[in-house]
């Protein structure tokens, strides 16, 4: 019989009394306080693995690098003092991100099962955490598959010129009040996409495009993974790559728009006082900890097909610094444009309105720069008849700057002045679909691989278990294609991920650093790569690590008590537009009529009993207008 291949999984060799007495339950020297090992059969010879370094890499890159990189991490370091925000990220994720990364990655390939085989091996007591990773990993599943719906449906509307999203549509000649009101792109998203209702309560029927593009997205995750990782690494290749062509190709044109330069600067101006602010802290803390993926045992999953004597503390660090470099570059691509669309919104003008005094050719934008406007406006804005807003950079860019309200309104609006706008649309939505691919197969693949790894009739049935999956998420997933369905996905996003994901870290961390013994973790892990990893991981794992995740947890908590539930609603009745269409294509980007000529209105709603407060801004909570 031939010799199994290199990267195969084969039964977990005892290397060693050391590694003999911590794997397979000696107590020894591991202390009266922990929780003894249970001994349990190895696994069988014929499980597959990775067929090359290479498709480890891509798999896990591609599942930490995800849309996140794209829409929240820029916002996040705009919102939090740029370049100071940079240096907290990377404080964070050295002392908390990559330890427990590297925990996650030294326990799957050690132990070589999914997050409840690798929990149920420590201990019998402690399998709670692995099926709590599998249900928070179908949670989030369920809806991001929803995100790459609407993806699938923006790149089939991307192959036409003009895009649908450049001009109001016209009923008999006369423009759709709605979106003469709004903007074309704010238009197209919620009335055309998503043709949402006013608050969540009014489900409307399903929404039968989208619910074809879920049906396209859930079919696609399923012949991914139709047989493991055989079939999703293979689209990896192209999954895990194609989204770093496009950032380039968009860092390239950005570079080159009017106004990339102060999209730029004003994105990683540094502001250090925002350092003393704990909410600053907490959302670093968050971006890290979902940047690399913690706790939802994909990374476990994904590290239990390499063999032993894999350098994964080398991974660790790799995989979370291409991570970060991807969120560097995705900023530099996303202020870039946004520069670009804030400043040609504010050098939009309506023309004049009434009599006024001003010194420059109204007629001309190019005749008169911002900071002369501005200086005009704070001097002699207010007291004429005329309906102007001051025009600040700064807001503009503000607008939309994160989730949906930028890939989908923000981001297609700066598309759409571009010169072969389908083009850049098409390219850019293919790289949302991609980058939401990869972390799909990861998350798919963290809730199989344990599922599979402890039941013997799931691991002879994979395939009907992958499809079964799909299935079921699909069925799931029609609560968000109905036309209140950006709503659940919102709550779902804010509510059923983070406190489950954060609570399953710190009982990992917990588990391993005092009931299993840091100490015995660091045997195993010199048993596995032939050398000891530094002391200082026992300390970070077991204080600083633990602390941080406790304080995040805390955090999190008071926000949710202190904070009423709410979400932001689109209200038609609310839109409204006092001279009417305005900016490029007609319509602009939102700050009244000088810059752009829109004013709408959102509702702030809340979760448990609708509130009728009134807020501005688009997609996501942006600012009042």
């Amino acid at each position: 019989m031939p010799p199994p291949p290199q990267m195969e999984k084969q039964p977990l060799p005892l290397e060693g009394a050391e590694v003999a007495a911590s794997l397979l339950g000696a107590n020894g020297a591991a202390g009266s306080s922990e929780l003894p090992v249970t001994s349990y059969p190895s696994e069988p010879p014929a499980r597959d693995g990775w067929n090359s370094k290479v498709e480890y890499f891509l798999a896990q890159v591609g599942f930490s690098v995800g849309l996140g990189n794209v829409w929240r991490f820029p916002y996040l370091c705009h919102q939090n003092g740029g370049g100071a925000f940079l240096l907290l990220y990377v404080l964070l994720m050295l002392l908390v991100g990559i330890p427990l990364f590297f925990l996650e990655l030294a326990a799957g390939q050690s132990i070589r099962q999914g997050s409840i085989g690798v929990w149920k091996h420590i201990s019998p007591k402690l399998c709670g955490i692995g099926y709590s990773s599998c249900v928070v990993c179908f949670y989030v599943a369920v809806y991001y598959n929803v995100i790459i719906s609407w993806s699938l449906f923006y790149l089939g509307n991307s192959f036409q010129s003009p895009l649908p999203w450049e001009q109001c549509p016209e009923q008999g000649n006369i423009t759709v009040a709605e979106c003469a009101a709004s903007a074309p792109t704010t238009f197209f998203w919620y009335r055309t996409a998503l043709d949402v209702t006013d608050s969540i309560e009014e489900t409307g029927q399903l929404n039968l495009s989208l619910t074809c593009c879920l049906l396209a997205a859930w079919t696609v995750v399923c012949l991914g993974m139709f047989k493991g990782i055989k079939t999703s690494a293979k689209v990896m290749y192209f999954s895990s790559i194609f989204p770093y062509v496009v950032l380039l190709c968009f860092l390239v044109r950005g570079l080159l728009l009017d106004g990339a330069r102060e999209g730029i600067v004003h994105m990683f101006y540094p502001k250090l006082e925002i350092w003393g602010s704990v909410q600053v802290w907490r959302q670093a803390a968050t971006q890290v900890f979902f940047a690399l993926g913690l706790g939802f045992g994909s990374v476990i999953a994904y590290s239990s097909y390499n063999p032993r004597s894999n350098n994964c503390h080398r991974d660790a660090f790799t995989v979370s610094f291409i991570n970060f470099l991807t969120s560097l570059l995705a900023t530099l691509v996303v202020f870039s444009v946004l520069g670009f669309r804030a400043k040609n919104t504010v050098m939009t003008w309506p023309g004049p309105q009434e009599r006024w005094v001003p010194s420059f050719n109204v007629s001309e934008p190019g005749s008169v720069g911002l900071a002369e406007y501005r200086s005009w406006f704070h001097a002699h804005g207010a007291r004429g008849p005329w309906n102007l807003t001051d025009c600040d950079l700064e807001k503009e860019m503000q607008k939309g700057a994160q989730g949906t309200g930028l890939a989908f309104i923000a981001f297609t609006e700066a598309m759409s002045l571009l010169p072969g706008s389908p083009f850049w649309s098409a390219l850019f939505f293919l790289m949302l679909l991609n980058l939401g691919l990869s972390t799909m197969f990861g998350t798919m693949e963290g809730i199989l691989a344990p599922l599979a790894d402890s039941f013997k009739v799931l691991a002879r049935n994979k395939t009907k278990l992958t499809v079964g999956g799909s299935v079921l998420g699909f069925l799931i997933g029609l609560l968000f294609t109905q036309r209140c369905g950006n709503y659940f996905v919102s709550m779902f996003d804010d509510y059923t991920a983070t406190l489950p994901l954060i609570m399953v870290v710190v009982c990992e961390t917990f588990s391993v650093s005092w009931l299993y013994g840091a100490d015995r973790f660091l045997d195993d892990i010199e048993g596995m790569l032939g050398w000891r990893p530094s002391v200082v991981y026992k300390y970070l794992w077991k204080y600083v690590g633990l602390l941080a995740m406790l304080g995040l947890l805390g955090a999190s908590l008071i926000r949710m008590v202190l904070q009423r539930p709410t979400y932001l609603a689109w209200s038609q009745e609310k839109v409204r537009s006092p001279l009417g269409r305005g900016g490029p294509h007609g319509g602009g980007g939102g700050g009244g009529p000088m810059c752009g000529g829109l004013m709408w209105r959102w509702r702030r709603r809340s979760w448990r009993r609708r509130s009728d407060v009134l807020s501005g801004g688009e997609g996501g909570g942006g600012p009042v207008c």
